[in-house]
Protein backbone atom coordinates (compact mmCIF):
# COMPACT_ATOMS: atom_id res chain seq x y z
CA UNK A 1 0.00 0.00 0.00
CA UNK A 2 1.27 3.46 -0.91
CA UNK A 3 1.10 6.31 1.58
CA UNK A 4 0.53 10.05 1.08
CA UNK A 5 1.42 10.52 -2.60
CA UNK A 6 2.72 13.91 -3.62
CA UNK A 7 0.56 16.42 -5.44
CA UNK A 8 2.65 15.85 -8.56
CA UNK A 9 1.98 12.14 -8.41
CA UNK A 10 -1.74 12.74 -7.93
CA UNK A 11 -1.83 15.06 -10.90
CA UNK A 12 0.04 12.52 -13.02
CA UNK A 13 -2.22 9.72 -11.86
CA UNK A 14 -5.41 11.64 -12.55
CA UNK A 15 -4.23 12.57 -16.02
CA UNK A 16 -3.13 9.09 -16.99
CA UNK A 17 -5.93 6.93 -15.61
CA UNK A 18 -8.65 9.56 -15.31
CA UNK A 19 -9.47 8.90 -11.68
CA UNK A 20 -10.51 12.49 -10.99
CA UNK A 21 -9.68 12.22 -7.31
CA UNK A 22 -9.79 14.68 -4.45
CA UNK A 23 -7.05 14.54 -1.82
CA UNK A 24 -7.05 16.09 1.61
CA UNK A 25 -5.14 15.90 4.86
CA UNK A 26 -7.48 13.31 6.35
CA UNK A 27 -5.79 10.73 4.15
CA UNK A 28 -8.99 9.77 2.34
CA UNK A 29 -8.96 9.83 -1.44
CA UNK A 30 -12.30 9.40 -3.13
CA UNK A 31 -13.34 9.17 -6.75
CA UNK A 32 -15.53 12.14 -7.51
CA UNK A 33 -19.20 11.20 -7.74
CA UNK A 34 -18.57 7.45 -7.72
CA UNK A 35 -17.85 6.13 -4.21
CA UNK A 36 -20.11 6.86 -1.27
CA UNK A 37 -20.00 6.03 2.44
CA UNK A 38 -22.34 4.20 4.76
CA UNK A 39 -23.11 6.20 7.89
CA UNK A 40 -23.93 3.81 10.72
CA UNK A 41 -25.02 4.99 14.16
CA UNK A 42 -24.52 1.93 16.39
CA UNK A 43 -22.05 3.61 18.74
CA UNK A 44 -22.21 5.58 21.98
CA UNK A 45 -19.14 7.68 21.20
CA UNK A 46 -19.95 8.97 17.72
CA UNK A 47 -19.43 12.62 16.74
CA UNK A 48 -22.46 14.79 16.14
CA UNK A 49 -24.14 14.48 12.73
CA UNK A 50 -23.21 18.08 11.90
CA UNK A 51 -19.52 17.26 12.42
CA UNK A 52 -19.89 14.13 10.31
CA UNK A 53 -21.51 16.04 7.45
CA UNK A 54 -18.65 18.56 7.61
CA UNK A 55 -16.23 15.63 7.41
CA UNK A 56 -17.97 14.34 4.29
CA UNK A 57 -17.77 17.76 2.70
CA UNK A 58 -14.07 18.08 3.55
CA UNK A 59 -13.20 14.76 1.90
CA UNK A 60 -15.36 15.22 -1.17
CA UNK A 61 -18.04 12.63 -0.40
CA UNK A 62 -21.12 13.33 -2.51
CA UNK A 63 -23.37 10.48 -1.41
CA UNK A 64 -24.10 8.62 1.79
CA UNK A 65 -26.39 5.87 2.98
CA UNK A 66 -28.19 5.81 6.34
CA UNK A 67 -30.06 2.82 7.71
CA UNK A 68 -33.15 4.63 8.99
CA UNK A 69 -34.67 8.11 8.66
CA UNK A 70 -32.64 9.52 11.55
CA UNK A 71 -33.93 12.99 12.37
CA UNK A 72 -30.58 14.39 13.55
CA UNK A 73 -28.76 13.23 10.43
CA UNK A 74 -31.45 14.48 8.07
CA UNK A 75 -31.53 17.84 9.83
CA UNK A 76 -27.74 18.08 9.57
CA UNK A 77 -28.07 17.51 5.82
CA UNK A 78 -30.41 20.47 5.36
CA UNK A 79 -28.96 22.87 2.82
CA UNK A 80 -26.25 20.40 1.78
CA UNK A 81 -27.84 19.29 -1.46
CA UNK A 82 -24.42 18.46 -2.89
CA UNK A 83 -24.60 15.33 -0.72
CA UNK A 84 -27.27 12.83 -1.77
CA UNK A 85 -28.62 10.40 0.80
CA UNK A 86 -30.12 6.94 0.56
CA UNK A 87 -32.56 6.44 3.44
CA UNK A 88 -33.50 3.01 4.79
CA UNK A 89 -36.86 1.82 6.05
CA UNK A 90 -36.24 -0.02 9.33
CA UNK A 91 -36.79 -3.77 9.22
CA UNK A 92 -39.06 -3.64 12.26
CA UNK A 93 -41.39 -1.20 10.47
CA UNK A 94 -42.02 -3.46 7.49
CA UNK A 95 -44.94 -5.45 8.88
CA UNK A 96 -47.09 -2.40 9.60
CA UNK A 97 -46.19 -0.76 6.31
CA UNK A 98 -46.84 -3.91 4.27
CA UNK A 99 -50.36 -4.13 5.70
CA UNK A 100 -51.55 -0.75 4.52
CA UNK A 101 -50.81 1.71 1.74
CA UNK A 102 -52.11 4.43 4.04
CA UNK A 103 -49.44 3.44 6.58
CA UNK A 104 -46.81 3.90 3.89
CA UNK A 105 -48.17 7.34 3.10
CA UNK A 106 -48.02 8.20 6.79
CA UNK A 107 -44.44 6.96 7.06
CA UNK A 108 -43.47 9.07 4.06
CA UNK A 109 -45.22 12.14 5.42
CA UNK A 110 -43.39 11.81 8.73
CA UNK A 111 -39.93 10.70 7.64
CA UNK A 112 -39.35 12.04 4.11
CA UNK A 113 -41.75 14.87 3.35
CA UNK A 114 -40.27 17.39 5.85
CA UNK A 115 -36.86 17.18 4.14
CA UNK A 116 -37.73 17.23 0.45
CA UNK A 117 -37.16 20.97 0.06
CA UNK A 118 -33.59 21.10 1.32
CA UNK A 119 -32.20 17.55 1.55
CA UNK A 120 -31.16 15.60 -1.54
CA UNK A 121 -32.95 12.31 -0.92
CA UNK A 122 -31.90 10.09 -3.80
CA UNK A 123 -33.31 6.72 -2.76
CA UNK A 124 -35.35 4.84 -0.18
CA UNK A 125 -34.40 1.24 0.59
CA UNK A 126 -37.05 -1.09 1.97
CA UNK A 127 -35.39 -3.46 4.42
CA UNK A 128 -31.74 -4.39 4.85
CA UNK A 129 -30.82 -7.99 3.98
CA UNK A 130 -34.22 -9.38 4.95
CA UNK A 131 -34.57 -11.36 1.71
CA UNK A 132 -34.56 -14.31 2.00
CA UNK A 133 -36.07 -14.61 5.45
CA UNK A 134 -39.16 -14.55 7.66
CA UNK A 135 -40.03 -10.94 6.81
CA UNK A 136 -38.71 -10.96 3.27
CA UNK A 137 -42.21 -11.22 1.82
CA UNK A 138 -43.04 -7.82 3.35
CA UNK A 139 -40.57 -5.99 1.12
CA UNK A 140 -42.50 -6.12 -2.16
CA UNK A 141 -45.80 -4.55 -1.01
CA UNK A 142 -43.95 -1.71 0.74
CA UNK A 143 -41.85 -1.11 -2.36
CA UNK A 144 -44.97 -1.08 -4.53
CA UNK A 145 -46.70 1.46 -2.28
CA UNK A 146 -43.66 3.73 -2.15
CA UNK A 147 -43.15 3.41 -5.90
CA UNK A 148 -46.75 4.45 -6.53
CA UNK A 149 -46.39 7.35 -4.10
CA UNK A 150 -43.22 8.87 -5.57
CA UNK A 151 -44.54 8.34 -9.09
CA UNK A 152 -47.79 10.14 -8.27
CA UNK A 153 -45.76 13.02 -6.85
CA UNK A 154 -43.28 12.97 -9.75
CA UNK A 155 -40.42 12.72 -7.26
CA UNK A 156 -37.01 11.56 -8.54
CA UNK A 157 -36.53 9.12 -5.64
CA UNK A 158 -35.43 5.54 -6.35
CA UNK A 159 -37.28 2.81 -4.44
CA UNK A 160 -35.37 -0.44 -3.90
CA UNK A 161 -34.16 -2.90 -1.28
CA UNK A 162 -30.77 -4.12 -0.03
CA UNK A 163 -29.85 -7.79 -0.32
CA UNK A 164 -26.86 -9.94 0.55
CA UNK A 165 -24.88 -12.44 -1.49
CA UNK A 166 -26.50 -15.17 0.63
CA UNK A 167 -29.37 -15.07 -1.90
CA UNK A 168 -27.10 -17.13 -4.14
CA UNK A 169 -27.16 -20.87 -3.72
CA UNK A 170 -24.32 -21.18 -6.22
CA UNK A 171 -21.75 -18.58 -7.24
CA UNK A 172 -18.63 -20.33 -8.58
CA UNK A 173 -17.72 -19.91 -11.31
CA UNK A 174 -19.63 -16.65 -11.78
CA UNK A 175 -21.64 -17.93 -14.76
CA UNK A 176 -23.14 -20.61 -12.51
CA UNK A 177 -24.68 -17.92 -10.28
CA UNK A 178 -28.14 -19.02 -9.18
CA UNK A 179 -30.55 -17.98 -6.45
CA UNK A 180 -31.71 -20.31 -3.68
CA UNK A 181 -35.31 -21.48 -3.86
CA UNK A 182 -36.37 -19.18 -1.00
CA UNK A 183 -34.58 -16.25 -2.59
CA UNK A 184 -36.31 -16.93 -5.89
CA UNK A 185 -39.72 -16.83 -4.19
CA UNK A 186 -39.11 -13.53 -2.40
CA UNK A 187 -36.59 -11.74 -4.60
CA UNK A 188 -37.67 -12.42 -8.17
CA UNK A 189 -40.93 -10.40 -7.89
CA UNK A 190 -38.85 -7.53 -6.47
CA UNK A 191 -36.41 -7.76 -9.37
CA UNK A 192 -39.27 -7.64 -11.86
CA UNK A 193 -40.70 -4.54 -10.19
CA UNK A 194 -37.29 -2.89 -10.33
CA UNK A 195 -36.99 -3.81 -13.98
CA UNK A 196 -40.32 -2.13 -14.69
CA UNK A 197 -39.18 1.08 -12.99
CA UNK A 198 -35.59 0.90 -14.32
CA UNK A 199 -34.35 1.03 -10.73
CA UNK A 200 -31.26 -0.75 -9.37
CA UNK A 201 -31.10 -3.61 -6.92
CA UNK A 202 -28.72 -2.81 -4.05
CA UNK A 203 -26.35 -5.63 -3.13
CA UNK A 204 -23.87 -5.94 -0.25
CA UNK A 205 -20.67 -7.51 -1.59
CA UNK A 206 -17.86 -8.42 0.81
CA UNK A 207 -14.91 -10.39 -0.61
CA UNK A 208 -13.55 -10.44 2.95
CA UNK A 209 -16.03 -13.10 4.06
CA UNK A 210 -15.27 -15.82 1.47
CA UNK A 211 -11.56 -15.06 1.88
CA UNK A 212 -11.73 -15.32 5.69
CA UNK A 213 -13.61 -18.61 5.41
CA UNK A 214 -10.96 -20.17 3.16
CA UNK A 215 -7.66 -18.23 3.21
CA UNK A 216 -5.73 -21.34 2.26
CA UNK A 217 -7.40 -21.54 -1.15
CA UNK A 218 -8.34 -17.91 -1.92
CA UNK A 219 -5.42 -15.64 -2.70
CA UNK A 220 -5.24 -12.46 -0.66
CA UNK A 221 -4.16 -10.41 -3.67
CA UNK A 222 -7.18 -11.78 -5.57
CA UNK A 223 -9.47 -10.77 -2.71
CA UNK A 224 -8.03 -7.23 -2.42
CA UNK A 225 -7.70 -6.16 -6.10
CA UNK A 226 -3.91 -6.44 -5.69
CA UNK A 227 -3.12 -8.55 -8.74
CA UNK A 228 -3.72 -8.28 -12.47
CA UNK A 229 -3.31 -12.03 -12.93
CA UNK A 230 -6.32 -13.92 -14.26
CA UNK A 231 -7.05 -16.14 -11.28
CA UNK A 232 -10.44 -17.49 -12.36
CA UNK A 233 -11.25 -18.25 -15.98
CA UNK A 234 -14.96 -18.63 -16.65
CA UNK A 235 -15.42 -19.42 -20.32
CA UNK A 236 -14.35 -16.29 -22.23
CA UNK A 237 -14.37 -14.15 -19.06
CA UNK A 238 -11.26 -13.82 -16.93
CA UNK A 239 -11.28 -12.59 -13.31
CA UNK A 240 -8.39 -10.94 -11.53
CA UNK A 241 -10.35 -9.99 -8.42
CA UNK A 242 -12.97 -11.64 -6.24
CA UNK A 243 -15.24 -8.60 -6.14
CA UNK A 244 -15.89 -8.75 -9.89
CA UNK A 245 -16.54 -12.48 -9.67
CA UNK A 246 -19.12 -11.97 -6.90
CA UNK A 247 -20.75 -9.02 -8.71
CA UNK A 248 -21.06 -11.00 -11.93
CA UNK A 249 -22.36 -14.11 -10.17
CA UNK A 250 -25.27 -12.03 -8.92
CA UNK A 251 -25.83 -10.61 -12.41
CA UNK A 252 -25.92 -14.11 -13.88
CA UNK A 253 -28.49 -15.19 -11.28
CA UNK A 254 -30.68 -12.18 -12.09
CA UNK A 255 -30.53 -12.87 -15.81
CA UNK A 256 -31.49 -16.52 -15.28
CA UNK A 257 -34.77 -15.22 -13.86
CA UNK A 258 -35.52 -13.46 -17.14
CA UNK A 259 -34.56 -9.99 -15.92
CA UNK A 260 -32.11 -8.38 -18.35
CA UNK A 261 -29.86 -5.32 -17.95
CA UNK A 262 -30.99 -4.55 -14.42
CA UNK A 263 -28.86 -1.81 -12.82
CA UNK A 264 -26.98 -2.90 -9.71
CA UNK A 265 -25.54 -0.74 -6.92
CA UNK A 266 -23.02 -1.99 -4.35
CA UNK A 267 -24.69 -0.78 -1.17
CA UNK A 268 -21.88 -2.04 1.08
CA UNK A 269 -18.36 -3.32 0.74
CA UNK A 270 -15.32 -3.07 2.94
CA UNK A 271 -12.70 -4.88 4.99
CA UNK A 272 -12.30 -4.88 8.79
CA UNK A 273 -9.04 -3.50 10.19
CA UNK A 274 -9.10 -5.71 13.31
CA UNK A 275 -11.00 -8.55 14.95
CA UNK A 276 -9.68 -11.63 13.13
CA UNK A 277 -5.94 -11.75 13.64
CA UNK A 278 -3.66 -11.43 10.64
CA UNK A 279 -6.59 -11.47 8.22
CA UNK A 280 -7.79 -8.08 9.46
CA UNK A 281 -5.05 -5.49 9.70
CA UNK A 282 -5.18 -1.77 8.88
CA UNK A 283 -2.80 -2.47 6.00
CA UNK A 284 -5.04 -5.08 4.39
CA UNK A 285 -8.18 -3.03 4.99
CA UNK A 286 -6.50 0.01 3.44
CA UNK A 287 -5.38 -2.03 0.45
CA UNK A 288 -8.86 -3.41 -0.22
CA UNK A 289 -10.74 -0.17 0.27
CA UNK A 290 -8.21 1.93 -1.61
CA UNK A 291 -8.19 -0.48 -4.53
CA UNK A 292 -11.98 -0.62 -4.52
CA UNK A 293 -12.11 3.16 -4.90
CA UNK A 294 -9.67 2.99 -7.81
CA UNK A 295 -11.55 0.11 -9.41
CA UNK A 296 -14.84 2.01 -9.27
CA UNK A 297 -13.22 5.21 -10.51
CA UNK A 298 -11.64 3.46 -13.48
CA UNK A 299 -15.02 2.86 -15.09
CA UNK A 300 -13.88 -0.57 -16.30
CA UNK A 301 -16.91 -2.32 -14.91
CA UNK A 302 -16.71 -6.11 -14.62
CA UNK A 303 -15.92 -8.84 -17.17
CA UNK A 304 -19.62 -9.54 -17.70
CA UNK A 305 -20.56 -5.86 -17.82
CA UNK A 306 -17.42 -4.11 -19.12
CA UNK A 307 -17.05 -0.35 -19.44
CA UNK A 308 -20.20 0.25 -17.42
CA UNK A 309 -19.63 2.31 -14.32
CA UNK A 310 -20.30 0.77 -10.92
CA UNK A 311 -21.83 2.80 -8.13
CA UNK A 312 -20.64 1.74 -4.69
CA UNK A 313 -20.68 2.61 -1.00
CA UNK A 314 -17.87 1.73 1.39
CA UNK A 315 -18.80 0.37 4.78
CA UNK A 316 -18.45 2.22 7.03
CA UNK A 317 -17.60 5.73 8.19
CA UNK A 318 -16.79 4.87 11.83
CA UNK A 319 -15.99 1.91 14.03
CA UNK A 320 -19.23 1.33 15.94
CA UNK A 321 -18.79 0.00 19.46
CA UNK A 322 -22.37 -1.16 19.94
CA UNK A 323 -22.13 -3.73 17.18
CA UNK A 324 -21.17 -7.36 17.80
CA UNK A 325 -17.69 -7.67 19.31
CA UNK A 326 -15.03 -8.63 16.77
CA UNK A 327 -14.78 -7.71 13.11
CA UNK A 328 -18.24 -6.08 13.13
CA UNK A 329 -16.86 -3.27 15.28
CA UNK A 330 -13.90 -2.67 13.00
CA UNK A 331 -15.16 -1.83 9.51
CA UNK A 332 -14.82 1.91 10.02
CA UNK A 333 -12.52 4.23 8.11
CA UNK A 334 -12.37 6.66 11.03
CA UNK A 335 -12.09 6.51 14.80
CA UNK A 336 -15.26 8.07 16.22
CA UNK A 337 -13.63 9.81 19.20
CA UNK A 338 -11.16 11.97 17.30
CA UNK A 339 -12.42 11.51 13.70
CA UNK A 340 -8.93 10.57 12.59
CA UNK A 341 -8.45 7.96 9.84
CA UNK A 342 -7.59 4.46 10.98
CA UNK A 343 -5.49 4.05 7.84
CA UNK A 344 -4.80 5.92 4.63
CA UNK A 345 -6.20 4.49 1.45
CA UNK A 346 -3.29 5.54 -0.78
Amino acid sequence: MLYSPTKLFLFFLSCIVLLFVNYNTSGFVTAANSTGLNYGLLGDNLPSPSKVINLYKSIGISKIRIFDPNVEVLNALRGNRDISVTVGVRDQDLAALAASEEAVKGWFATNIEPYLADVNIAAITVGNEVIPGPIGSQVLPVMQSLTNLVKSRNLPIIISTVVAMSNLGQSYPPSSGMFTSQAREQLVPVLKLLSQTSSPILVNIYPYFPYASDPANIRLDYATFATEDIVVQDGPLGYSNLFDAMFDAFLWAVEKEGVKDLPMVVSETGWPSAGNGDLTTPEIAGTYNGNFVKHIASGKGTPKRPNKGIEGFLFATFNENQKQVGTEQNFGLYNPTDMKPIYKLF
